[in-house]
């Protein structure tokens, strides 16, 4: 099994990732190319979980506070950052 390039976009990846879980789904690939397709799927998973990652880097670097300086903000608070009335 090749590497995935790291220059393979998301969608790409996400569509090939989709064909092959489809395709192991449907029964149309044998154990013995199961088990490859297997491998490279895990590979796809993982190349869109860092390109997920770099993309939630990047945006917390953009956001500003309220006197417009950047400010890094995480994309998802931290529980205890939850209002009573909102849980």
């Amino acid at each position: 099994m090749a590497k995935i390039p790291r220059s393979l976009k998301f969608e790409d990846a996400m569509q090939r990732l989709e064909s092959i879980v489809e395709s192991m789904e449907a029964g149309e690939i044998g154990i013995e190319d199961s088990v490859g397709k297997y491998e490279e799927a895990m590979e796809l998973a993982a190349h869109c979980r860092r390109i997920l990652d770099e993309a939630e880097l990047r945006i917390q670097k953009i956001q500003l506070d309220a006197a417009g300086q950047p400010q890094p903000v995480p994309l998802n608070p931290p529980p205890s950052a939850v209002e009573p009335d909102e849980q």
